[in-house]
C-alpha cells in the first residue's frame, strides 16, 4: 500500500489554466466534458489536477514514464472521483495488481488530492 498527497496553490494554478495548451495537454477528452458541465471551475480543475500529481508520487520510483496526460480523474453517478488510466500509468498498475482510492478537496487558497494505491 502506498499513498501520494499534492496540494495546489490556486493563484498559480489559475494562471496555469489560462493557457489554452495547458488544459489539452493534461486533461483527457472525457475530463474537458465534465470541465465544461461545471464552466472549467478552477477549483475543480486543481482538484483534478492534483490527483494527477498525487498518483504518480503515490507511485514513486514506478512512475518513470508515467505522463499526467495518461491518468483521467471522472466522477461516478454519485460525483465521486475515481482515476481511469491509460498508457505506463495502466500498465504499471495492472503489473502490480494496485486497485485506487482518490480523495479531492478544495479551499479559497489551494486544492488537495490524496491518492492511495493498494493491491
Amino acid at each position: 500500500m502506498t499513498i501520494g498527497t499534492s496540494i495546489i496553490d490556486m493563484e498559480h494554478f489559475k494562471r496555469l489554466t489560462a493557457k489554452p495548451k495547458f488544459l489539452a495537454r493534461y486533461y483527457s477528452p472525457q475530463e474537458m466534458k465534465f470541465l465544461m458541465g461545471k464552466n472549467f471551475s478552477v477549483p475543480i480543475m486543481a482538484e483534478m489536477f492534483a490527483a494527477k500529481t498525487a498518483f504518480v508520487k503515490a507511485l514513486g520510483i514506478n512512475a518513470h514514464g508515467v505522463k499526467l496526460s495518461d491518468v483521467s480523474v471522472l466522477t461516478d453517478y454519485s460525483g465521486t472521483y475515481y482515476l481511469s488510466l491509460t498508457g505506463r500509468a495502466k500498465i504499471i498498475l495492472v503489473a502490480k495488481k494496485y486497485r485506487t482510492v482518490v480523495s479531492c478537496s478544495h479551499h479559497k487558497i489551494s486544492a488537495i488530492a490524496n491518492v492511495l494505491l493498494y493491491d
